[in-house]
């Protein structure tokens, strides 16, 4: 399979660390124009800067907005052209270190909400359109294994990505016959700033352990390169060491 995305313009929101950022640099080393997407300006600019330094002559603008905001998102698109954008990758996400159930209000569970899957909504919405019009385009949301089987991750995160994924299935349902496709890939532990909100310290043994975010690029990577003809609905990722 070819690594080659010359050509392609990829918008990656949650570029700023994480899963977003090695998408970023990935992407880059593999030819693509990008569009960063993310709410820090100095982490956003040094993703721009490492991405260039993994090919130079790709096409690289930041945009710095919330996207759990869709004015905000609106008005910072609003002179970029979106009918161009093939793939669009939705790495946006948080947690709470105080996540049990007893310990969430409506002002955290609503955070969690927001940050989880109104942002991906506000995004997909953004792209939806464009991407109808020209007859193409690609969607990749990050999910969570979370989404699938209980774990410790805290109601509210739970729910939200589960609602990520079911967001992902009904704009697939909706959408194929217009030339767009959307993937919901389910990432389980992985080495990322979400793990400093952890309720307890993780160790440095466990996140040797866990998938690193240059695997979700991988991931993400992998869906870029197949054929339109082919669609992945969902991809669960998880280390293989627990």
């Amino acid at each position: 399979m070819g690594r080659d995305l010359t050509g392609q313009t990829i918008l990656i929101a949650g570029a700023s660390s994480g899963m977003g950022r090695a998408t970023a640099l990935a992407a880059a080393q593999a030819g693509a124009n990008l569009i960063l997407l993310g709410r820090n300006q100095a982490r956003l600019l040094e993703t721009a800067t490492s991405a260039r330094d993994q090919a130079e002559t790709v096409r690289i603008e930041t945009v710095v907005a919330d996207a759990t905001s869709a004015p905000a998102i609106a008005g910072a698109f609003s002179d970029i052209d979106l009918s161009a954008v093939d793939v669009l990758i939705n790495s946006v996400g948080n947690n709470l270190t105080e996540r049990a159930f007893d310990q969430l209000t409506s002002d955290s569970w609503s955070s969690i909400i927001d940050a989880n899957l109104v942002a991906a909504f506000n995004l997909c919405k953004l792209l939806v359109l464009p991407m109808r019009s020209r007859g193409a385009g690609l969607i990749i949301n990050i999910s969570s294994t979370a989404a699938r089987k209980p774990d410790r991750s805290g109601a509210a995160y739970q729910a939200s990505k589960a609602g990520v994924l079911a967001l992902t299935h009904a704009i697939m349902e909706e959408e194929w016959a217009n030339g767009i496709r959307a993937t919901a890939i389910l990432p389980g532990m992985t080495n990322t700033p979400l793990l400093d909100r952890r309720p307890f310290p993780v160790s440095a043994e466990a996140r040797s352990a866990a998938l690193q975010p240059e695997d979700i690029a991988e991931a993400c990577l992998f869906v870029m390169h197949l054929p339109e003809r082919a669609h992945v609905s969902e991809l669960m990722i998880q280390p293989s060491r627990r």
